[in-house]
């Protein structure tokens, strides 16, 4: 998401919205951020947070805008949003994003060897857009779609290496969503839990399917509940041949840190995650984290090398005091010689 340095001395802009009962914060900022898939990176970025002021049980909504441009070369931009409607009988998620980006690619499976590592750059194009309506107290039931297109794929180093498979795609696929969503706070939550069950299906070169589970518990204690121990188990498998990009991958700021994102690929990807956040004093705090993960085809054929470990420690700045989001700096690692350094703008589940 949104990779900022220069939101530490930033202000903040705050308008009135014209429908009353609504208070927009406006945030623009020049940005700078690090992750291994990027290296470090400059642009611009606006975010935008809503606020219900005749609603206290309306949670904020967020938006933001995206521009950047990275040492790997790398041309990015973005916009996404989590937007409530009051009361929340509607609640609405979306990305847009094109990218021109070279990237590293290593074949399918969980045992792939630094040996197969190739450099290639595609233009990307990904739209997806959800809208949920709410069924009960916390409960919203949604449809959603999806278009993404991988375009003029070339080969950046010299190589003996072909893939087949890594080759011009896109693909459109429509969801059903099952949502539960108890958290205080999307960006930075400190109580309560999240579940979502997804099912996509998909054409492209051939039909496939694409499912994922994902469940979030935020346990909260101390004074003020300034502790925060964080859980996470997600899990998405594809059933079908999906294009090389919509296979099950590791690694990523909001998966498993530690990995570059798509260093392993597969049919199915799990990974249960846990995290300790505490506030130390003033605006810092500090994060330890890790977890499990596993890459692979089938159940019957998971190996010892199919689990993939990982470990971290960050450190956290509060950048706004009414919500309780942190700017955050993590370094982790991995197997195989992997690991990460990244900067964020909310905590990364």
């Amino acid at each position: 998401m949104m990779l900022i340095i220069a939101i530490l001395v930033a202000g903040t802009v705050h308008c009135q919205e014209s429908k009353p009962g609504k208070k927009v914060s406006v945030l623009p900022v020049p940005a700078i951020g690090y992750s291994p898939e990027t290296k470090t990176y400059i642009g611009a970025v606006t975010l935008f947070t809503f606020n219900s002021i005749l609603d206290s049980l309306t949670r904020s909504s967020n938006a933001g805008i995206e521009f950047n441009y990275t040492w790997n070369k790398q041309l990015i931009l973005e916009s996404d949003w989590n937007y409530f409607t009051p009361g929340e009988k509607w609640f609405t998620r979306g990305l847009v994003h094109y990218s021109k980006y070279p990237d590293l690619y290593y074949g399918i499976g969980f045992d792939t060897p630094e040996s197969a590592e190739l450099n290639f750059q595609s233009n990307r194009f990904i739209f997806d857009v959800d809208v949920f309506r709410k069924i009960k107290k916390e409960l919203f039931l949604g449809l959603g779609v999806n278009y993404k297109q991988y375009g003029n794929i070339t080969y950046l180093n010299d190589t003996s290496i072909f893939y087949p498979e890594l080759k011009d795609e896109n693909n459109f696929g429509v969801k059903v969503i099952f949502l539960k969503d108890a958290r205080n706070n999307i960006l930075s939550p400190s109580k309560g839990d999240y579940f979502e069950f997804s099912n996509a299906f998909n054409i492209g070169s051939s039909f496939y399917t694409k499912i994922s589970f994902d469940y979030r518990h935020y346990l909260g204690f101390g004074t003020s509940e300034k502790h925060t121990l964080a859980g996470r188990f997600y899990h998405t498998s594809v059933l079908g041949s999906p294009p090389f990009y919509d296979y099950s991958v590791i690694g990523g700021d909001k998966y498993v840190r530690g990995y570059y994102l798509g260093r392993f690929r597969d049919n199915n990807f799990s990974t249960l995650q846990l995290e300790m956040r505490n506030h130390l004093f003033w605006r810092i705090g500090i994060s330890t984290f890790g977890g499990i993960s596993a890459v692979y085809e089938k159940v019957n054929q998971i190996e010892n090398e199919s689990f993939k470990p990982n470990a971290g420690i960050g450190l956290r700045f509060l950048v706004d005091k009414s919500e309780g989001t942190n700017l955050r700096f993590d370094y982790a690692i991995g197997v195989h010689n992997q690991s990460g350094f990244y900067i964020s703008f909310g905590e990364s589940f």
